[in-house]
């Protein structure tokens, strides 16, 4: 089942201020329970983790800065 605009826009909300912040100190937290690595290894970590963590809700950022679809259009 496919969700409405609104409401993609709210899950995508949601992951932003409370999911995004929970990965971010998950990810730290786990990282520091190694020894440090260095500076570039430690980069790469965290850019590849950046980018994971949106895979799997692609589909719920995709067209979320359009305009909606299912609102009535004003053609004067």
């Amino acid at each position: 089942m496919a969700l409405s605009y609104k409401a993609r826009r709210r899950w995508a909300l949601f992951i932003l201020l409370v999911g995004l912040p929970v990965y971010i100190v998950a990810v730290v937290t786990v990282i520091e329970l190694f020894e440090r690595p260095s500076f570039l290894l430690q980069l790469g970590i965290f850019v590849v983790l950046g980018i994971v963590w949106a895979v799997p809700f692609k589909f719920i950022f995709r067209g979320i800065g359009q305009a909606d679809p299912d609102a009535p259009r004003d053609d004067i």
